[in-house]
């Protein structure tokens, strides 16, 4: 194989690749016999075909599996030969080949600039730290109580209000004729939540325990059964038992019934609660501030394959007009994206930040403890999806490389209240400022963009 550079111009290199027809030769002949092994043919006993019966019958394609493998193998060899780091997809561009000729062709590369980071530890940014009142963690305690009420019996003849708890067997019918799901027992619903069917508990208001009551219902748009999407349906119903909800006590019982240890510990899970959901819109104010920072003080020439794959990731749900519209911002937007993501990526691997197997279980240990009765769920997920797997470990080597940041530049610590916090959100999502990504817009992306992959596809 001769490899030579024939153009060098900005991030592109164009090499020239030759495969002397003798090479190609011996890989036709070890295909040749490979399938003689595998080929039957009528007249010849297994294994016993001739090679230049195979050749005369499937030449043309065994060459183009042979070529192909070359092509893979040979463009691979240059592009480590040349010591090129490939940003994106290599082209192909074939000059000459056939059985009996060398094989000629062009590699046109697109390659990963030279990223020089400049020092970080001039910047600035500010760390929010936030102090939950007492008066918000009360209210989210009333909600909390609200949300989880406690019933108790009514007397037998006292009549169910809206609010009160009636527990019910019934029996449907569409048209007069019975239906798979027709027959329900022991339904709970609070009347006024209108969980069940629309203008259903209406019709339950004034009932007693014991009563039998039919009622006209609509049943859903969405059914199951396309035959019974908005179908009018009757119910009858056995009023089984009213209950009328009675105030939650808020005390340590309570308190382990949501399973914390006391009202002290849920106080604090409440509190931690409502704090992480303000920290991470606060967060991403934070490491915005820092991109940014990042952002305009560095310069680097961008290989216009990779914008142009950003955009078409960015726009791919847009219609034509969008994107025409858009246009100048969606470069602008793929151009940040990109940037961010080689500098992110360098300052990490400069660092020798990794990911480890153990920190990606860790990761999702924690998703599964933070969703209760959905465990499986979530590990099936990952087991199931290689691709959500490599995103979640992208954003473990993003939080790696911003958290290294942070501790390298002067962060400013701020101490606010709910209120404050809410203000700044506010501010930070205002559509002036949104035609800005957030951070996490931003980053999302970025660090794949860095590709050092080998593919290759012909012109």
């Amino acid at each position: 194989m001769k490899v030579e550079v024939k153009s060098k111009k900005g991030l592109r290199t164009v090499l020239s690749v030759i495969v002397d027809k003798k090479s190609i030769q011996t890989k036709m002949n070890d295909r040749l016999n490979e399938l003689q092994k595998e080929v039957a043919l009528k007249g010849f006993r297994p294994g016993k075909v001739p090679p230049e019966v195979i050749r005369s019958q499937f030449g043309k394609s065994i060459y183009g599996e042979v070529v192909d493998k070359i092509l893979r193998e040979t463009s691979t060899k240059a592009i480590d030969e040349k010591k090129l780091k490939v940003a994106g997809q290599p082209k192909i561009d074939l000059k000459q080949f056939g059985e009996g000729k060398d094989l000629n062709y062009e590699l046109q590369i697109d390659c990963l600039p030279k990223v020089e980071l400049k020092s970080f530890e001039k910047f600035k940014a500010t760390e929010y730290k936030i102090k939950i009142e007492k008066t918000i963690i009360e209210e989210k305690l009333k909600e909390i109580a609200s949300q989880n009420k406690q019933f108790e019996d009514k007397k037998d003849n006292e009549k169910a209000l809206t609010g009160d708890q009636v527990i019910f067997d019934y029996s449907a019918t569409v048209d007069g004729n019975k239906f798979d799901g027709s027959e329900g027992k022991g339904v709970q619903i609070e009347l006024g939540k209108d969980l069940f069917l629309k203008g259903f508990d209406d019709q339950l208001v004034g009932a007693k325990k014991g009563d039998e009551r039919i009622l006209d219902a609509t049943l859903p748009a969405n059914h199951p059964k396309k035959e019974l999407a908005n179908k009018k349906t009757k119910f009858v119903c056995k009023i089984l038992n009213v209950k009328k909800s009675k105030e939650n006590k808020i005390d340590d019982n309570f308190a382990k019934m949501m399973g914390a240890k006391d009202l002290k510990d849920l106080n604090l899970l409440i509190e931690k609660q409502i704090s992480n959901q303000y920290s991470q819109s606060l967060n991403s104010i934070t490491k915005k501030e820092i991109l940014d920072q990042i952002d305009k003080n560095h310069q680097i020439d961008l290989p216009q394959n990779l914008i142009d794959q950003e955009i078409s990731i960015m726009t791919q749900n847009l219609k034509p007009e969008e994107k025409e519209k858009h246009k100048t911002n969606n470069e602008k937007l793929a151009k940040s994206r990109i940037k961010l993501g080689l500098l992110l990526n360098e300052y990490g691997e400069k660092n020798n930040l990794k990911v480890t197997d153990d920190e990606v279980r860790a990761e999702i240990q924690k998703q599964v403890r933070g969703m209760p009765g959905q465990e499986k769920m979530v590990t099936d997920y990952y087991q199931k999806n290689p691709s959500a797997l490599q995103s979640l470990k992208g954003s473990l080597y993003e939080e790696k490389i911003i958290d290294l940041i942070k501790s390298k530049i002067k962060l400013i610590s701020k101490e606010i209240n709910s209120k404050d916090a809410e203000k700044i959100i506010s501010e930070f999502n205002k559509p002036a400022v949104k035609k800005k990504e957030t951070a996490d817009e931003i980053t999302k992306s970025s660090l794949k963009n860095k590709s050092k992959s080998k593919k290759i596809s012909k012109k």
